[in-house]
């Protein structure tokens, strides 16, 4: 018996917790039919349970060897070229995709130069001419393009923008901080060091390097539809879809400089390397590569473009839900977390130190989230009622340590920015009144209007729109249930199958249901924001007709049995964005293909002689005033000092501008004087088409606003009346009398400007 004993002492000691598992139902067995007594009669049974238990794994082992010893070869080999073949089936998927991807890209951005050549006549114009085609004064940036490029070296040019005092008149700026130049220092830069020099034209390596972006941005989409849905068809329709609505997508066929023209691109490969790293379903490597990626893209699109962070916060607060909802391994939200806080560091640097960093929502949202989740370990854990409990305590504490950390800032750093945008929400939301020019200006912009009916006709028209909200429904209410779940206790899938039809268990998928919520929410407000908000419609749209785990789980809910559900989420799959394929090549093809048949001149002959007689006849030190879209051109094109610039985010230029719009205004010939002297100005550009203005919406014209603003306006049963002592400025000047004459000479006009001298002594005539 001590043998026995000795004997089941080593055994337990020496197998591993499977053994054990295993012993325990034989031990009960034997203890259940032969009740013996007391001590050795167990340890008998332990180690005639042992003895069994090994002879039976010894002869499983033999049969195991002798099956291996007759058929193994063969078995081995089926196996090696069943893997081989599988691999190569893969790769030559991810190659073709790849391929697709490129050639998508490559055609879109070969689409978008020969559009803009034959719309502006490009290449056949003057160099003048082409930089006339800059409209709304998105030429201002070109002109810091080159100006780097006429500097002595990069050094030098990049030293003297940092202490610009020839662009504003009467002040030094730091324009690549101001004006978020990075884009231009990178683009002259890559243009110096390059030997095109001889063969390539600097405007059109210009634009050439904002098509090649745009190329990016279609690539970037084509890859995050294909990661959700597996297959790159979805990729294809998502291109499709996006040249189609145009229109809705992007600005660069009409303001080609303009900042989100540089940055979009950068986002959108941020959003395709979080949907890569969302995903549960990748390699540590691949894990890896899309961390890498997005740590890039989210610092580059933080320093090409000023409202970057607001787009990052919206961004931030979909991955916030996902964190709170136990949608997204904590882990992978802790370095999603390094990625913002060390972006923001990194711009907060290269961008001189700017302060609007500090106190943007996107840093306090990020020091919320880590506080709280530091406070809050248990928050994920206990039954439904309790777990909902803390949720909201999560939200309370995230948001009001945000808000108290933003307050804190505003009272230790000078941010002007932040109280006026707080002023802007209260007018824009009807929370508020204001006769501010400025703050009523911005409301009037398109960019920040309410959209109109035609832009969701144009999406419909497309098939996008009807087919979007049946996957936003589908991959909501999937979503909704995932979240119960999780609420009540079930743990995270990671492995999911095609047939379990659970598409909202996908993190990357319930991301995108939560980003285009938003996003869809602001643009329902903000006519500006359809260009963030419609290239991933397009994405969504794509991903959801092409994936075969949206029709299984549609299958799931209604239980389907006539037909394999499985077979049916494959064809359907297939078949769905293979017709709305080929409908839409059918019926755009011809209209996408007429835009490049024939378009019309595009000539602005008026701005042309303005410009050239601001070269030749104005002198160099002139100072110019008038609209910041005319003064940017101005510029562009000659150089010379301005009074202001058409930069809406700059509340010290917006007060700027608002002085010379006054001459819109019904002031006297010497109020005007003293405000354009104030800023040192030599010449002042009246245009008709501001001063003649005629427009639906009245109280939206310059000179209602200024009227507003000056108190010259009256408001009865909703017309506006204006009265004042004085006439309008713009059209009393052009009548040549006293005392007009005594402060402005007239030295230039044509159908659409009018330029006057401000005298710089006063001759009295009567």
């Amino acid at each position: 018996m001590t043998e026995l004993r000795c004997r089941k002492t080593e055994t337990l000691l020496g197998d591993n917790e499977e053994t054990e598992q295993q012993l325990e139902p034989l031990l009960q067995t034997e203890q259940d039919n032969e009740p013996v007594e007391a001590e050795d009669e167990v340890n008998v049974s332990s180690g005639g349970a042992d003895d069994s238990l090994q002879q039976k794994e010894e002869e499983e082992e033999a049969k195991g060897d002798a099956a291996d010893g007759k058929d193994g070869p063969n078995t081995t080999g089926a196996s090696v070229r069943g893997s081989t073949s599988r691999f190569l089936q893969r790769l030559l998927r991810v190659l073709f995709g790849c391929l697709a991807a490129v050639a998508c890209g490559m055609l879109y951005a070969v689409y978008l130069s020969t559009y803009h050549d034959r719309k502006f006549w490009f290449s056949t114009r003057q160099e003048l001419e082409r930089e006339i085609t800059f409209q709304e004064g998105s030429g201002l940036y070109y002109y810091y393009y080159k100006h780097m490029l006429a500097a002595p070296s990069f050094g030098r040019g990049f030293y003297e923008l940092m202490i610009d005092n020839k662009t504003v008149s009467g002040q030094t700026i730091n324009a690549v901080e101001r004006l978020f130049l990075y884009p231009e220092l990178i683009t002259s830069f890559l243009y110096r060091a390059s030997d095109i020099q001889d063969v390539v034209e600097p405007i059109y390596f210009y634009i050439g390097t904002v098509f090649g972006l745009q190329a990016v941005y279609v690539t970037a989409l084509f890859v995050c539809s294909w990661v959700m849905s597996g297959t790159w068809v979805s990729g294809m329709l998502t291109v499709a879809w996006f040249i189609i609505n145009r229109p809705d997508a992007t600005r660069v066929d009409h303001t080609i400089p303009l900042r989100d023209n540089w940055a979009l691109p950068y986002f959108s490969c941020q959003v395709a390397a979080l949907t890569g790293f969302l995903s549960n379903n990748i390699s540590s490597a691949t894990e890896m590569f899309c961390y890498l990626a997005m740590s890039a893209t989210t610092f580059t699109f933080l320093l090409v473009w000023e409202h970057s962070h607001y787009v990052l916060f919206i961004q931030g607060l979909c991955l916030f839900l996902l964190d709170s909802f136990d949608l997204v391994p904590s882990r992978k939200m802790a370095d999603i977390h390094k990625v913002y806080l060390s972006s923001l560091f990194l711009a907060y640097l290269f961008q001189f130190k700017n302060p609007t960093l500090l106190s943007s929502p996107l840093l306090s949202l990020q020091i919320g989230s880590v506080l709280a989740r530091y406070f809050q370990r248990k928050m994920k854990m206990g039954p439904l009622v309790a777990r909902v409990m803390k949720l909201f305590l999560h939200f309370h504490l995230v948001f009001t340590t945000g808000i108290t950390f933003t307050y804190l800032v505003k009272k230790l750093l000078p941010v002007s920015e932040g109280d006026f945008m707080l002023k802007f929400l209260e007018v824009k939301f009807g929370l508020n009144t204001t006769v501010d020019f400025v703050t009523n200006f911005l409301l009037c912009q398109e960019s920040f209007q309410t959209p109109g009916q035609d832009v969701f006709l144009r999406l419909t028209q497309a098939s996008v729109l009807p087919f979007y909200f049946l996957v936003l429904t589908i991959c909501l209410l999937s979503t909704l249930l995932t979240i119960y779940r999780r609420l009540s206790g079930q743990p995270m899938k990671t492995n999911l199958k095609l047939e379990d039809g659970q598409i909202g268990e996908q993190p990357e998928v319930v991301y995108h249901v939560f980003h285009t919520l938003l996003f869809g929410g602001l643009a329902l407000m903000f006519d500006g924001l359809k260009f963030l908000w419609t290239p991933y419609v397009c994405m969504f749209t794509a991903f959801g007709v092409c994936s075969p785990e949206l029709w299984m789980t549609v299958f799931r809910w209604f239980r389907l049995r006539s037909i394999h559900p499985v077979v049916l989420s494959l064809i359907l799959s297939t078949a769905v964005p293979t017709i709305i394929g080929f409908s839409l090549w059918r019926e755009y093809s011809p209209r996408v293909l007429a835009e490049l048949a024939d378009l019309p001149e595009l000539y602005d002959s008026d701005t042309f002689e303005l410009v050239s007689w601001i070269k030749s006849q104005a002198p160099m030190t002139a100072v110019f005033a008038g609209s910041p879209q005319m003064l940017g051109t101005v510029k562009l094109c000659s150089g010379a000092a301005v009074t202001s610039l058409p930069l809406y985010s700059d509340i010290d230029l917006l007060r700027r501008a608002e002085d010379n719009y006054q001459v819109y205004a019904m002031r006297s010939a010497e109020d005007i004087y003293k405000i354009l002297t104030a800023q040192k100005s030599n010449y002042v550009i009246i245009e008709d088409s501001i001063c003649n203005e005629l427009s639906l919406n009245k109280g939206c014209r310059i000179k209602d606003l200024l009227d507003i603003s000056n108190g010259h306006a009256v408001y009865d049963n909703g017309e506006i009346y204006t009265f004042s002592k004085h006439g309008r400025f713009c059209h009393e000047i052009k009548m040549n009398y006293s005392p007009y004459t005594n402060y402005f000479t007239r030295v230039f006009w044509n159908r659409s400007y009018h330029v006057y001298k401000v005298n710089s002594v006063i001759s009295f005539q009567y």
